[in-house]
């Protein structure tokens, strides 16, 4: 099959945050061998925000899960909604759906059937029914660790090989503006690195205490001067879709009172990008914000609980992973991260370190 003769794409991408980050590599590497195609990603109205101006995208098409729907959105104007771009997908007659995941994807690979692209390529068990997918992948002889690699693994049939480059996005002129001008009007003194601490995460055992980040904050202040930008997930703790952190952030920032700290309230996904994109560095638990953090070249101190540094460590950018044992991050001691921190603040040569 001649695949160089493709001039259309739909990269088929479903998930959270961080997995839809580990796909750009693959988008970016499509598009150097296919600069001419029209390439188009099917996401969901969560992590759509992430492409959004992206230059190697030509069209983004997102729906709203059911879980997801707005207020005044009901069940079944989301799924009118859906279906009708469905259709609208159809239209287009793509050359090639891709169902980037590490593995079997069978909603992805439901839509890609209702769409009709002239070939499908996924990923497929060894054994097991392709179900349509007709540029197929074994499954089992892609061992790569890294979520990026796996998925990025899946462009063989297309004549592209590793490495896979850097993930890269861009934040919106206009909220990066926004976040500048709070700083300024914060007035956050000093000339030391500007360090984004962003305290949330949806797994407990990836949850540092606000003790922690406290300690955290006055040691970085007092060796390198540093400020400080405190991010969280928005919203409060009872939310059963999306429960925030507004009160933590409110606690934290009280501990903090007498430190150059700005306590950004990032409702929307663009205004987190540009808050990461504002900051020198990046201390965050393993999660969206930290894929997002490494997609703009940001060195990151990434907390690690139960979940595998090999697979989801940021991609492409300097890092300190730091995992307990344990895998619980609240067994983490501040002092590694201070560590950690300085290490990367010396090597990357941001702001000013106090060489005691």
């Amino acid at each position: 099959m001649r695949t160089d003769d493709f001039s259309s794409f739909l990269v088929v991408r479903r998930d959270n945050i961080g997995d839809l980050v580990c796909t750009l590599p693959l988008i970016g590497a499509l598009r150097h061998k296919f600069p001419k195609a029209f390439i188009a990603a099917l996401v969901n109205t969560y992590n759509r925000d992430v492409l959004a101006g992206h230059p190697d995208i030509d069209a983004v098409y997102a729906y709203s899960k059911g879980k997801h729907r707005t207020d005044g959105q009901t069940l079944l104007g989301v799924y009118w909604a859906r279906l009708r771009m469905l259709m609208n997908l159809r239209s287009r007659h793509f050359d090639c759906a891709i169902l980037a995941a590490p593995g079997a994807q069978p909603r992805a690979l439901g839509y890609a059937r209702w769409i009709r692209p002239r070939h499908i390529l996924g990923y497929v068990a060894t054994g097991a029914d392709p179900g349509g997918i007709d540029l197929a992948v074994h499954d089992e002889a892609q061992s790569q660790p890294h979520e990026v690699e796996k998925v990025f693994a899946l462009l063989a049939p297309l004549g592209i090989a590793g490495p896979a480059p850097a993930a890269r996005i861009a934040p919106s002129t206009r909220a990066l503006g926004e976040v500048r001008d709070s700083i300024l009007r914060a007035g956050l003194p000093g000339n030391g690195p500007l360090v984004a601490m962003h305290i949330s995460a949806r797994k407990p055992s990836q949850r540092w205490s606000l003790e922690s980040f406290a300690q955290l904050a006055r040691a970085l202040h007092a060796r390198h001067r540093a400020r400080f930008l405190l991010l969280w997930a928005p919203g409060g703790n009872d939310n059963p879709l999306h429960p925030g952190d507004d009160s933590k952030a409110e606690t934290l920032k009280k501990m903090l009172h007498d430190l150059p700290v700005l306590a950004y309230p990032t409702r929307q996904l663009a205004g987190l990008i540009a808050a990461l994109a504002a900051s020198d560095i990046v201390v965050c638990p393993d999660g969206g914000a930290m894929h997002l953090s490494a997609a703009l070249g940001k060195p990151i101190v990434c907390l690690f609980g139960d979940s595998d540094p090999s697979r989801w460590r940021p991609w492409g950018v300097p890092q300190r992973v730091l995992q307990a044992t344990s895998r619980d991050v609240a067994d983490i001691s501040s002092a590694e991260v201070v560590t950690a921190v300085g290490e990367l603040v010396s090597e990357s040569g941001i702001g000013t370190v106090d060489p005691s």
